[in-house]
């Protein structure tokens, strides 16, 4: 299975941290945000990886991450999304790269305490389809929220004024071949943007989605200032640091 991590857009949230620098180039403790995806999917066992960036920092990811020496890779490859199209806008550029195999995409500002190599084996053995990870969380309304019946997610409604769960799409998603097809279906959303809660629904309509709930702490590092450094400090205290 492919990686695939989504690092572009303007990081506008984060203005003016990120006037002069991509958002995942950011400190989160003693790291650039950037380096906790892509360790999280090396840890799950994934070796081939896509960085898709964007903006006016681009050329500083190849800087930092070289070939991937640091992570124990033998080679980082590396794409450029044009302007802020969305996650499913920015997932398009990745065909080429994922060649028909399975693939596995981190959005690039989300941090996570404990490991994915459960759900990973699992999306190995599943033989069509997408799995997600999903959260319970205090806030939902501030994400794409799950609706569960029994053992299955219905729905996914993005930033919904009245939740129909707690349970959150994480910023980690696995997808069979087919998710090029379902994005070339796709027309943008009120935002001007092709939006990945679309692709979601599309593999729900197929009856092809499964999910796992991702153990320990998720941290969506970008979202804002405070957020960031919300993160440093779960990460400092997972590293036995006290701040």
């Amino acid at each position: 299975m492919k990686g695939v991590i989504l690092a572009g857009g303007l990081g506008t949230r984060l203005f003016p941290l990120t006037k002069i620098t991509n958002k995942h180039l950011l400190p989160v403790f003693d790291k650039p945000m950037i380096f906790y995806p892509i360790q999280t999917l090396v840890d799950a066992g994934v070796r081939d990886l896509l960085i898709v960036t964007g903006g006016n920092n681009a050329g500083d990811f190849l800087r930092l991450l070289g070939n991937g020496k640091v992570f124990g890779l033998p080679h980082i490859n590396y794409t450029h999304q044009e302007g802020e199209g969305g996650i499913a806008d920015a997932l398009r550029l990745a065909e080429h790269f994922a060649d028909g195999d399975k693939i596995i995409v981190m959005l690039g500002d989300n941090v996570i305490e404990k490991d994915i190599r459960h759900g990973v084996v699992a999306f190995r053995k599943q033989k069509r389809g997408a799995r997600l990870y999903l959260k319970e969380v205090r806030n939902p309304q501030a994400y794409g929220v799950a609706e569960l019946r029994g053992d299955r997610i219905v729905s996914i409604v993005e930033k919904p004024k009245k939740p129909k769960s707690n349970y959150v799409v994480v910023g980690i998603y696995m997808y069979d071949r087919q998710v090029f097809d379902i994005i070339r279906t796709l027309k943008p959303s009120r935002r001007g943007e092709l939006e990945i809660t679309d692709v979601n629904n599309a593999y729900i309509r197929h009856g092809a989605l499964e999910y796992e709930i991702l153990d320990g702490w998720w941290a969506d590092a970008g979202a804002s200032p405070q957020k960031l450094l919300e993160t440093s400090v779960l990460v400092a205290a997972k590293n036995g640091v006290k701040l």
